[in-house]
């Protein structure tokens, strides 16, 4: 079975399509037999030039459903069909009649496989960079097979009936691993060193401890992480990293610890602290990212361009023009139009008081203005420097009954807990993730000394 990795290496080869053809050798000996009548014995031997080859044994017949899942150990895969193998790496623009084209295969077969139920919009569904293998004989299609998902391999076979597909079940092998790292420079050095790959490290940062932590600016030196994190294997290859299962942070001298949980219908999937409270708070901390904060939230703060002592009510967030601006929370705009000294500006209003200013924006989000319901990170606007400012930057403020909040540190609502109806489920789940962060926690601190000890 083709790899992911063995794609990856064929369409770094940067060409259109890539062939490589391995011709399976056939020699077919037939036994002497006696001839009792002659008393005497006659030896026959064929080569594979003089045997026809007898079409494949039949695959599953043609009015199986493509979607119907089967067993890896089919006698499709076990005992594959004669004939020539190519393999063709897709190209940017190809097309399945293009590929049969370059390929020399017959356009007959692949009408005729296109005919096959269900199959036409999977075949027509073609990616850059993905492998098809096809077997012939002499331009005549004997198997086509192509990776339709991360579990599942279509396999289209000629029978005696013309052809069949089905969909083979190739389950990944899903294995947890531990990392732990304590920050000296950067979180992502400290993350890279431990093994983590940036994905996971941006998902730790931004999907599970971010509304708590400022990692652009709170950060410190001695920080530690502690993550327990899925890895994806298929046939002992190493695919990709799956779920981050349960992760701790501890920012200067404050724990904080996570735990996913998937409820058994499907209706949660997300990030809770151990007694079952949201990771997710119902704003961002920041809207936008940022390169550093160029003025923060000062009651006294001189005035650049007035050249006076005035508040200054928001914390400002320098970007370089257009960089995307997120709503911090879910809402209704009060407001998309300009407003005196902040140039375009949005006003949102979230309930219970609470407000939110966007400011200097150099556009708003198409089809935005007074009354649109936003949901937290919806793309309201994009930085600029509209109004009264220097640069391009995000002003932003929170309100709370009209009296301005310093944004990064005022105390932010959390969002809904788990409900009764699936708590002791989520108390299962957590406990037993928790206990696996404090086993690999305990068994990395362990080895700590015999590594310092190492020369």
């Amino acid at each position: 079975m083709t790899t992911t990795s063995d794609n990856a290496n064929l369409a770094s080869k940067d060409t259109l399509s890539t062939f490589s053809i391995r011709r399976h050798h056939v020699r077919w000996f037939l036994i002497g037999f006696l001839l009792p009548i002659a008393g005497g014995i006659l030896a026959y031997s064929l080569t594979a030039s003089n045997v026809s080859i007898a079409p494949a044994a039949p695959l599953t017949d043609t009015t199986q459903n493509i979607l119907d899942p089967v067993p890896l150990t089919l006698p499709d895969l076990a005992t594959p069909p004669v004939g020539d193998i190519i393999e063709f790496v897709v190209g940017r623009n190809d097309t399945m009649e293009r590929i049969f084209r370059q390929a020399k295969l017959n356009l007959d077969d692949l009408a005729a496989i296109r005919n096959l139920p269900g199959l036409r919009d999977t075949l027509d569904s073609i990616k850059s960079g993905e492998l098809i293998t096809f077997t012939h004989i002499d331009g005549a299609l004997q198997q086509l097979t192509r990776r339709v998902s991360a579990t599942e391999l279509l396999s289209i076979r000629r029978n005696s009936d013309g052809f069949s597909a089905r969909v083979i079940d190739t389950p990944l092998d899903i294995r947890t691993t531990a990392a732990r790292g304590v920050i000296e420079s950067s979180l992502f050095n400290a993350a890279r060193a431990a093994g983590m790959s940036s994905d996971v490290t941006m998902r730790m940062a931004n999907d599970i401890f971010g509304w708590d932590i400022d990692f652009a600016l709170d950060i410190r030196p001695g920080d530690s992480f502690n993550v327990i994190y899925e890895r994806k294997y298929r046939n002992g290859e190493y695919l990709g990293d799956g779920q981050i299962i349960a992760a701790e942070f501890t920012n200067e001298t404050r724990l904080y610890r996570a735990v996913r949980f998937q409820s058994a219908d499907g209706e949660i999937a997300d990030y809770f602290t151990p007694d079952g409270h949201s990771m997710h708070k119902q704003f961002l901390r920041a809207p936008v990212d940022f390169k550093y904060i160029s003025s923060s939230f000062n009651l006294h703060r001189f005035h650049p361009i007035l050249n006076i002592i005035r508040a200054h009510d928001g914390v400002d967030y320098a970007a370089p023009s257009g960089t995307p601006v997120k709503a911090s929370g879910d809402g209704r705009v009060s407001l998309a139009g300009t407003k005196g000294g902040y140039g375009n500006a949005i006003i949102l209003e979230h309930g219970g008081g609470i407000s939110t200013l966007y400011g200097h924006l150099s556009r708003f989000a198409k089809n935005l203005r007074a009354g649109t319901r936003v949901k937290q990170g919806e793309i309201i606007g994009y930085v600029g420097a509209t109004g009264l400012a220097t640069a391009p930057h995000l002003h932003y403020e929170y309100r709370v009954n009209g009296v301005h909040k310093n944004p990064r540190t005022v105390s932010l609502p959390d969002a809904e807990p788990i409900s009764s109806h699936y708590l002791a489920e989520f108390q299962a789940q957590s406990s037993a993730a928790l206990a696996q962060l404090d086993r690999s926690k305990a068994a990395q601190v362990a080895a700590l000394p015999s590594r310092a000890l190492s020369p």
